[in-house]
């Protein structure tokens, strides 16, 4: 399938590429792939992942900065989501194509 040529702004570009960095540890992509089951605190995420709190939300700021994840305070809380559902199938093209024999 060829997809017609694009032209993208130069800053464009750069906010592709930080999304592109920041998808590029296999835990946060992990905790996307988790968070695509419903939106979850940290210490929810934690638990999830067997990493510790501190780790978690270090994750998800970088997840966070690059508009990967939204936040949303609910009391004490700070529960994460997706951003959009675009994300998800940034992800699962991805590992799809990773699992294909190349």
């Amino acid at each position: 399938m060829m997809l017609q040529p694009m032209s993208i702004t130069d800053a464009q570009a750069d906010k592709a590429a930080r999304m592109f960095a920041a998808l590029a540890d296999p835990a946060r992509l992990r905790l996307l792939l988790r968070l695509a089951t419903g939106e979850a605190s940290v210490s929810a995420l934690s638990a999830a992942t067997g990493d510790r709190m501190t780790t978690v939300s270090a994750r998800l700021a970088v997840l966070h900065s690059a508009h990967l994840v939204a936040r949303q305070r609910v009391g004490k809380s700070i529960i994460y989501r997706l951003a959009d559902h675009h994300i998800l199938s940034l992800v699962t093209n991805a590992i799809e194509h990773a699992l294909e024999e190349h």
